[in-house]
């Protein structure tokens, strides 16, 4: 089974194939927002909406543990996402998508582990999963919009946006985009030895890098007039993505124990 997290504005897309049902599911970290179920071509996905429809949870509140532990419980050995991000960098237009392959966590009061009775340090050389970055790469051939291969995400608290200050200091430190939910869902992922990766469709400027001020309001234009093409491209991931998982993911526990 193939899982989808849903960032902003991306709360349902059961146009992508035939629903089959929809669930709740109680996990021991709470429940989960409604997940729908459908078959795509032969691969069954769940799709779950991270801020649960109406955008009711702010990136601060969000329940990642319960989020990505409910699509494992049912089955999920992957994970694709989406976060609608600002671009530190004005060679990175609004609309454009940026596959990331690293990530600054500047996060500070959210659950960020399942091991917190436990001393597990899962690495995180590779925290995006290779195999599923180079097909939903090579997928995006196929969409129309530029898809940009590689990047640094870097993770804010939220849910204010961040200071013309901060965002220098994120650009020095190679941040390429910026947004408020990429972690720690892409850890946890790992630490459940899922692969996850994540499509970043650049909503807006970060704060100073255009003169404009950032509001939500742009970021909601963006995501709909974009939403076409993302759903799209996930379609083609989902259908080319290779049957044999071939990444450190699904062995990520190894070596990972204290003994």
């Amino acid at each position: 089974m193939m899982g989808i997290i849903g960032g902003t504005g991306v709360y349902q897309i059961v146009e992508m194939g035939d629903l089959k049902e929809k669930k709740v599911l109680n996990t021991p970290f709470g429940e989960s927002p409604p997940i729908s179920i459908f078959m795509l071509e032969d691969q069954e996905v769940a799709f779950l909406p991270r801020h649960k429809e109406g955008h009711d949870h702010p990136p601060h509140m969000i329940n990642y543990r319960a989020n990505v532990y409910a699509l494992k419980m049912l089955g999920a050995e992957r994970i694709i996402a989406t976060n609608a991000v600002g671009s530190l960098d004005e060679s990175l237009k609004p609309g454009e998508f940026l596959i990331p392959d690293d990530f600054l966590d500047f996060t500070r009061t959210r659950p960020f582990t399942f091991y917190d009775d436990r001393a597990v340090h899962v690495d995180v050389t590779q925290p995006y999963c290779p195999q599923m970055r180079e097909t939903i790469i090579s997928s995006g051939e196929k969409v129309d919009g530029t898809v940009v291969e590689n990047g640094v995400y870097v993770c804010t608290e939220g849910p204010r946006f961040e200071t013309p200050a901060e965002i220098r200091m994120y650009r020095q430190m190679g941040g390429s985009v910026v947004g408020m939910t990429g972690l720690p869902e892409v850890v946890l992922a790992r630490e459940l030895e899922m692969c996850y990766a994540t499509i970043c469709m650049v909503s807006n400027y970060a704060a100073s890098v255009s003169p404009e001020k950032v509001t939500i309001d742009e970021v909601f234009e963006v995501v709909e007039e974009k939403k076409k093409e993302l759903i799209h491209l996930m379609y083609n991931s989902i259908v080319n993505i290779p049957e044999e998982r071939d990444c450190p993911c699904s062995f990520a526990l190894e070596g990972a124990e204290i003994d």
